[in-house]
């Protein structure tokens, strides 16, 4: 069960799903009684690079490693890799699809059976949530090297494994009273400290492959700094549980992350990527979406209610003329006398008009939130825009400033721990699947 918008609870989580991933791949190593300098025998060199794979019979062609990376370049807007990046690349790919054949097989032994209908409404929805046309969508997706069977063979995996869960973790995950009412007391406790809404992308590394992860994570990052999707890479390349929610981690404190992340989270400042974090078993990459004081009121939660003017440029303006148009138009919004002036003061200008009165401060781009919370009931902001797109203006026309945030239910906190116990449990299940199962590379 999973429930949306839980605002505190997730401060109290031990550790990151991440590093619980890392630490479950790390346990046991000590144990292995190994050579300080092992001599190896035969030919086969496993650091070679294969391109395909055969899992438990199951097979992963080349082509199907082309099409998903196409699908991940899509996603993260990344137009041109070096060799060096692709091949990397190639190998995460792979081994996410391992791990997708291991899922949807294990689906398919326990008589799970995902309907092609169930697939095709969410491949329609993937569609539109891109803004793409779903009767168009798979010309579009071969265009860019893909396909609607790699997208629909993703979807296909993560209902499966999301079923699977549901029958096979769920129902032996216990949450005892105790446990939320030992949350709720470090809830009140905690009143007024600051927390983050973090994003995780985890990659795994071995001692003899840590310098390799490490530069391809690295390249990662800076992808995502250069305009690439956060959430379209972790879902391709993040081996943390949370991959299939884009690697939310939800609200964090920094006290209740392992040391070397808690010592990073405060001075990453909003929307800014960490470089990658060494963690035991891998490394992190962490994004900062949002930060709070717990139980505390937000004026970023307050509702605007807002009137928008837009002046447009006809094609072949002139930088001159459009400089003494927006002079023009700066002087009138400063004297049009607030929300009620604005339609006369657009007619005049010949700009258009627009009102919302349902806008989120949070929702509003950095430094606009920073200028509207600090205006008055009647002011307008600075022009902002280009001579393509046009200069806007916005009129604060109302302001309802949020109520103090509730404590969060019984109910909500006891769900939220089921479902990070259910996640913790579905990443050793796959680590269990991998080492059982058969799989060759050529």
């Amino acid at each position: 069960m999973k429930i949306n918008g839980l605002r505190y609870l997730a401060l109290f989580a031990a550790v990151s799903f991440g590093a619980v991933a890392a630490l479950a791949q790390v346990a046991g190593g000590s144990n292995l009684n190994l050579p300080t300098n092992p001599q190896f025998l035969g030919n086969e060199d496993p650091t070679v690079r294969k391109a395909t794979a055969i899992v438990n019979g199951a097979v992963i062609t080349a082509t199907d490693v082309d099409q998903r990376m196409a699908l991940y370049l899509m996603g993260t807007q990344v137009r041109q890799i070096s060799d060096e990046e692709r091949q990397l690349l190639r190998q995460q790919i792979l081994r996410s699809l391992v791990d997708e054949a291991l899922q949807i097989q294990a689906a398919t032994q326990a008589e799970i059976k995902i309907e092609m209908k169930d697939v095709d409404n969410y491949y329609t929805q993937y569609a539109r949530n891109v803004g793409r046309d779903p009767k168009g969508f798979g010309a579009f997706l071969r265009q860019n090297g893909s396909s609607e069977k790699s997208v629909k063979q993703q979807i296909h995996g993560e209902l499966a494994w999301r079923r699977l869960q549901g029958r096979r973790i769920e129902p032996f995950v216990n949450v005892a009273d105790d446990e939320v009412k030992a949350v709720l007391d470090r809830l009140n406790s905690s009143k007024g400290t600051r927390e983050y809404k973090v994003a995780e992308i985890f990659v795994s590394a071995t001692p003899e492959t840590i310098n390799e992860v490490r530069t391809g994570a690295l390249r990662v990052a800076e992808q995502i700094r250069n305009g690439a999707s956060f959430a379209a890479a972790a879902r391709e390349v993040s081996e943390a549980s949370t991959a299939a929610q884009g690697g939310d981690l939800g609200w964090l404190q920094p006290a209740r992350l392992p040391d070397q992340l808690a010592a990073v989270l405060p001075t990453l400042p909003i929307g800014q990527v960490s470089d990658p974090i060494q963690v035991q078993g891998g490394f992190s990459i962490l994004l900062v979406q949002d930060s709070r004081q717990v139980l505390m009121p937000d004026a970023r939660d307050a509702m605007l209610s807002l009137k928008q003017l837009t002046l447009t440029f006809p094609a072949g303006a002139t930088e001159k003329d459009a400089t003494a148009k927006v002079e023009e138009f700066v002087k009138a919004t400063e004297s049009m006398g607030g929300c009620g002036g604005a339609e006369e003061a657009a007619r005049k200008l010949g700009a258009e008009v627009v009102t919302n009165d349902q806008n989120r401060v949070r929702d509003l781009p950095p430094a606009l939130q920073e200028m509207l919370l600090g205006m008055s009931i009647g002011q307008s902001t600075k022009p902002f825009g280009s001579l393509q797109e046009g200069v806007r203006v916005l009129v604060l026309c109302g302001r309802d400033d949020p109520p103090p945030p509730g404590v969060p239910s019984f109910d909500q906190i006891y769900a939220q721990i089921e479902e990070q116990r259910v996640a913790m449990r579905a990443q050793r299940y796959l680590r269990d699947l991998r080492r059982d199962a058969v799989v060759e590379y050529r």
